[in-house]
């Protein structure tokens, strides 16, 4: 199972996320819960890095991917972020045994 979790501020902005495991509904290079999962959360890096030219620290690893924010959320980074959130969620609608989403309250 993929687990995910969502790591927040005091006013509810992401700030950061963490990405582990494998969902393991399908083989290895044909499991579009695990490529649905990387492509989202590849796609929110690369954005808030290259388009928003925002800091960051960041890990990557096979079946692991680790983000956060040098600074605070903004605007900006939160349309990223949340949009990235929101299709996690509609995943985990589909695939509950795939993947786990927990939002952690900082």
């Amino acid at each position: 199972m993929i687990s995910v979790e969502i790591f927040t501020n005091d006013r509810g902005m992401i700030a950061g996320y963490r990405v582990s495991g494998h969902s393991g509904t399908a083989a290895r290079g044909q499991d579009i819960v695990c490529a649905g999962v990387s492509a989202l959360t590849q796609s929110a890096l690369l954005g808030i890095m290259e388009h928003l030219h925002r800091a960051v620290t960041y890990d990557i690893a096979s079946g692991n991917l680790e983000m956060q924010l040098s600074d605070l959320p903004d605007d900006c980074t939160e349309a990223i972020l949340r949009t990235m959130y929101m299709g996690l969620a509609e995943i985990e609608k589909i695939s509950p045994k795939g993947i786990r989403i927990r939002e952690v309250k900082g």
